[in-house]
């Protein structure tokens, strides 16, 4: 079976993250949960090989009929020891299906924030060749506010401790959009006109944010998507031929 990939919004697709796994001769088994609900989870792990759980407009606690089921499969891939990657929303209920907690966060990130790496993050094989303090694209008002039992923290922002986790072998939260493109960042910033406004900025402000950061954090977020490819999916099955 593909990769399955859990979108939860028309503009929360799997990026540039998508074509790399596409470029490596992946599968990958999107399925809508905004659109679908619980009847778009697969009923069990047969034949699963990893589980990505992308972002969205959603916050964990609130009552979508598809939030609990889908934290219940997390758990069961997490245990199962099968690659789980959680990016945004998804890295927040990669978090709460294991035992830890979310929160709204103290301060929004909106734009281009830098993220540093901790002592731990810097030898990190997922993360090697990426800048210690570099620029990543934040759009959340939630955040993990206490990571799972045994979880490692790798990476953090002023304004959000865990801005990257690793729980037992296979398993990561990146609060940051590693998979959006500069159009997927403009239409963020398109639809979010009121968020941005109750951080006093406008799409034109996160615009020239991208006209100065966004070619070097094109360059790390396509490191990070080979790294992802190579060393948390190399025993997953690939398109043959």
């Amino acid at each position: 079976m593909p990769i399955i990939v859990f979108q939860h919004g028309e503009r929360v697709g799997p990026g540039r993250l998508g074509a790399t796994l596409r470029d490596h001769g992946f599968r990958m088994d999107v399925r809508r949960l905004d659109l679908h609900g619980p009847s778009g989870i697969p009923p069990d792990l047969d034949n699963v090989d990893a589980v990505i759980s992308l972002g969205g407009e959603q916050n964990v606690g609130e009552p979508h009929d598809w939030m609990e089921p889908e934290a219940r499969f997390l758990r069961a891939a997490h245990e199962r020891e099968l690659p789980v990657l959680g990016i945004c929303l998804g890295h927040q209920l990669v978090a709460h299906a294991l035992g830890g907690r979310t929160a709204p966060a103290a301060k929004p990130e909106w734009g281009f924030e830098v993220v540093s790496l901790n002592t731990t993050g810097q030898v990190e094989p997922l993360l090697s060749g990426l800048a210690w303090d570099g620029r990543w694209f934040q759009a959340h008002g939630q955040e993990v506010s206490d990571l799972p039992s045994g979880a490692a923290l790798l990476a953090s922002s002023p304004a959000c401790k865990v801005q990257c986790f690793r729980a037992g072998l296979r398993t990561f939260g990146f609060q940051f959009h590693l998979e959006c493109d500069r159009v997927m960042v403009d239409e963020f910033a398109a639809s979010s006109g009121d968020s941005l406004a109750r951080l006093g900025l406008s799409k034109s402000d996160v615009a020239a944010q991208a006209d100065r950061h966004y070619s070097m954090f094109a360059r790390q977020a396509d490191r990070l998507c080979v790294n992802i490819v190579t060393y948390l999916f190399p025993g997953v099955r690939r398109v043959a031929g």
